[in-house]
């Protein structure tokens, strides 16, 4: 045994019931942060191990990775404002709501996010906040504070909103921030927060909202900025109808004329939704490596439509999945999204087409991809230790024959285990060292003072 051997902990994840990882029925042993060894069926380590974790109750994955979200929305679930519309109507109805947010509701909806995503499987959590109200505007600060104090791996998106009503915009002028504050305060958290290396735990993108919610300008400086820093760019683009016909209204170009005209075709972006693109524009998508981000839970609450994910990923785009904003969504259960995911893109290209399998690599390696990450979203060796086990001891479970298609098809849909970066974060069940309890009473109480309608 090397001396380095000698000094390091070792922990050997030993013979899962099933692993989404090749030639590792033997388990995988993980050193610091990282996977080291991937063993195979009837073998042993090659090197000793301090510590041993049975695994013969888990199905093994890689830990799922969330590419699109709004924390601040967990405190607006099944608002009566907003139920049963589509997406503009929606906007419109909570804008009238969500300006009364504050930064102790917004660092409790952060941390009840985290904790739902970390539950469901979720090791890497990106956020799109792009809500700066008055007194809000240290919002990427808290969301760096609460994803270090809570363990969790996360892309926090500096978001932004410059057009309001007032303009020809939705937002209404309390929830929106004029372009030199957005892109001053944008090189504030890109200086100091983001962090470009390998096992990076708090990355920085550039969000601006989306076409009718920002200034031409706006998307042109953030993609210059993120060029300077080597940060991702991030927006909504082809989410619905509406979306489109304000942008030939406004600009006289489709949305992806759009993002072409403002420099965003380049594998630096991702898009969230992603549906109403055609042929030519799904072409030029894959030809410029832009990633998309696939909502389906919200695509059908909202009914803004199907994402053409097989075409995408055909044409050369990274496809990931995302939770969306828990007002569109109503939850932040990530392993939820990847069984509709399946469902959802069934309907589009049929039974045979798109598997269990698919859906779980597009809330894996394809988000990793999304985000520009090479060391996440694979069980092998030499990536970050982000794991998520799952039993199948419930009564959904019984009767199942092939664990890894079980979880997606029966509807697994909280994690046992959890581990980021080499740590253990959710143990039998539960969040290590966060009274969920107590989490779940204060962020009800505050949603229903700032946000209830009676």
């Amino acid at each position: 045994m090397s001396e380095r051997d000698a000094g390091a902990h070792r922990l050997w994840i030993r013979n899962p019931l099933a692993i989404l990882a090749a030639e590792s029925a033997g388990g995988i042993v993980v050193e610091g942060s990282r996977i080291v060894e991937c063993v195979r069926s009837g073998g042993t380590p090659a090197a000793a191990v301090h510590e041993t974790v049975d695994a013969s109750r888990h199905v093994v994955i890689p830990g799922l990775v969330n590419t699109h979200h709004h924390f601040f929305q967990t405190l607006t679930r099944a608002h009566p404002l907003a139920i049963n519309k589509p997406l503009f109507p929606w906007l419109k109805a909570l804008y009238t709501v969500w300006d009364k947010l504050t930064p102790d509701a917004f660092r409790l909806a952060t941390r009840l996010a985290y904790t739902e995503l970390l539950l469901s499987g979720c090791t890497t959590a990106g956020d799109h906040h792009y809500l700066f109200p008055k007194g809000l505007e240290a919002s990427v600060d808290i969301q760096v504070d609460e994803a270090r104090s809570l363990g969790i791996r996360a892309v926090v998106t500096r978001g932004s909103m410059s057009v309001s009503v007032r303009d020809g915009g939705l937002p209404p002028d309390t929830l929106v921030q004029d372009d030199d504050t957005i892109l001053s305060d944008s090189e504030r958290v890109l200086s100091l927060f983001h962090d470009t290396g390998p096992g990076a735990m708090v990355q920085i993108g550039l969000a601006p909202c989306s076409p009718f919610a920002v200034t031409k300008r706006l998307m042109q400086e953030s993609a210059a900025l993120a060029e300077r820093h080597d940060c991702r760019l991030h927006t909504h683009l082809g989410e619905t109808l509406d979306e489109e016909a304000y942008c030939l209204s406004t600009f006289g170009l489709r949305p992806v004329d759009y993002l072409e005209e403002v420099g965003w075709m380049s594998p630096r972006a991702w898009l969230a939704h992603g549906i109403h693109f055609n042929d030519a524009e799904i072409a030029r998508l894959g030809k410029a490596g832009v990633g998309i981000c696939h909502c389906p839970t919200s695509n059908m609450t909202l009914a803004s439509g199907c994402c053409r994910t097989c075409d995408l990923e055909a044409a050369g785009s990274p496809v990931g999945l995302g939770v969306d904003g828990s007002a569109s969504n109503d939850n932040s259960n990530l392993m939820e999204g990847v069984r509709h995911a399946l469902m959802l893109n069934r309907l589009t290209y049929g039974a045979e087409k798109v598997t269990h399998l698919d859906a779980l690599r597009w809330a894996t390696e394809g988000s990793a991809a999304c985000l520009g990450r090479s060391d996440i979203g694979r069980i092998e060796e030499g990536r970050e230790a982000d794991l998520a086990l799952f039993t199948l001891d419930e009564l959904r479970f019984s009767g199942s024959h092939d664990p890894l298609a079980a979880l997606v098809l029966c509807g697994a849909h909280r994690a046992d285990r959890v581990m980021v970066a080499g740590q253990w974060r959710v143990i039998d069940g539960h969040p290590v060292g966060l009274d969920t309890h107590r989490l779940r009473e204060e962020h009800s109480r505050l949603a229903r003072h700032l946000f209830g309608t009676v």
